[in-house]
């Protein structure tokens, strides 16, 4: 994979070009199986930031090109020793030029999506500044997603920044067109940072801050099936990703990542950000309220605030055929959470799953409380911080709630 950045007016051009031993068709870190559209996409950052170090220009490439990369990826400038080492020691991948000298800095910025879990970030750093990722139309690629209305989205962060006085970044990128299947998105969910890493020398950036929970970060999330995940190749702090942003000198920063879906929903809807807080983009006016997102959030909540469930979609609905089998379901915890807090469970499209489930909220009160090895994963700079916020906000699992966490996915832990 040989590949290029050209700059002009503030938008960074990406290009890359296959090598012979490459594919169009690759997975994704997590195992999503990816198909290549296009060769080439942009990044439309706020203005010109001048000269940007090799390091965030090769990494935020890798971020796109790494699905469809085999042997060696070769950038259009010398990358340090440090980051050739973590793409080599992560993804078995030749990287270079080799030369140049690593970078630093020292702000933390919050990935700001404005679903629940981002939200939770922002309630627990109030004053770390928000860089929001706009996805818009690439010029040689149909959008076959028009109801994903990411300008809805941008312009609610815009408005949350403005009336709770955050520094905001928007930047706008057609990267996610580079997927011609399963659908348009991020093809690493690193990509996500592309405007992050391109801006960090001039934000004097040393972390990004991600809205990733315990779920996503140590039970496996969505497609990985009821399994403790210390490893998770995407998140962890010493898997292939963490390395890499880390030897860019931009840490992953997961603040919430010791604590599950229910404690960041109600971290974000006790926040001045409530009002803001939005999960689907196939509304505009607000959530649709017909999508499996939508029915999901919606289960949280309700499961947060106690009281019955509000949804229009019914057991027969394609969104809901998951819940009318047996388990294990994607994120089980939180069904399990769910179904011993929803009043009237048997009466909705959840009722099966809580049959098969049993749960209660006693054998699920360890999701109340936050993970301690997550912590100690956090960066230096920020670890106190965020220890002290969950020390008083939320509280620590003692040692067998923590094996709960620990034993997630073992046969035992299923009797």
């Amino acid at each position: 994979m040989r590949v290029s950045w050209t700059a002009g007016d503030g938008v960074r051009h990406l290009a890359f070009r296959l090598d012979a031993e490459d594919s169009i068709t690759g997975l994704c870190t997590d195992g999503q199986p990816l198909k290549l559209a296009t060769n080439s996409c942009r990044v439309e950052l706020p203005h010109d930031p001048g000269e940007i170090h090799p390091d965030l220009l090769a990494l935020a490439a890798w971020t796109v090109v790494a699905p469809w990369t085999r042997r060696r990826v070769v950038f259009d400038r010398p990358i340090s020793p440090e980051l050739a080492e973590a793409i080599e020691e992560g993804w078995g991948i030749e990287a270079g030029p080799v030369g140049g000298s690593p970078r630093s800095g020292s702000r933390l910025a919050i990935s700001y999506s404005g679903g629940a879990d981002s939200a939770a970030v922002a309630a627990m750093l109030p004053d770390a500044p928000f860089v929001h990722f706009q996805r818009v139309r690439h010029p040689r690629v149909p959008d076959r997603w028009t109801h994903y209305r990411a300008d809805v989205l941008a312009r609610l962060v815009t408005r949350t920044a403005r009336e709770s006085g955050r520094e905001l970044t928007t930047v706008r990128s057609d990267l996610e067109f580079t997927l011609a299947e399963p659908r348009p998105g991020y093809p690493e969910h690193h990509a996500v940072a592309a405007g992050a890493l391109l801006l960090a020398d001039e934000l004097d950036l040393g972390g990004i801050a991600f809205g990733y929970e315990l779920g996503s970060r140590w039970l496996g999330g969505d497609r990985y099936l009821l399994r403790y995940t210390p490893d998770n190749p995407m998140w962890a702090a010493h898997g292939a990703w963490g390395r890499a942003f880390a030897a860019a000198g931009l840490n992953l920063v997961l603040p919430v990542g010791g604590v599950s879906e229910a404690v960041t929903m109600r971290l974000a809807l006790a926040s001045p950000l409530r009002e803001h807080v939005r999960w689907c983009l196939r509304g505009v006016d607000g959530p649709c309220g017909t999508c499996g997102k939508c029915l999901r959030k919606e289960f949280i909540v309700a499961s947060v605030e106690r009281r019955p469930l509000r949804t229009t979609i019914t057991a027969d609905r394609p969104v809901a055929r998951k819940w009318q089998q047996p388990p294990p379901y994607g994120g089980q915890e939180m069904i399990e959470y769910g179904c011993a807090r929803v009043p009237g469970i048997e009466d909705t499209v959840f009722a099966k799953a809580a049959a098969h489930l049993n749960a209660t909220e006693e054998s699920t009160a360890w999701l109340d409380r936050c993970y301690p090895p997550a912590i100690e994963e956090i960066p230096e700079p920020w670890r106190e911080r965020v220890r002290a916020f969950m020390a008083a906000e939320v509280g620590f699992m003692d040692e067998d709630e923590a094996r709960r966490v620990e034993t997630w996915g073992l046969r035992e832990e299923l009797s």
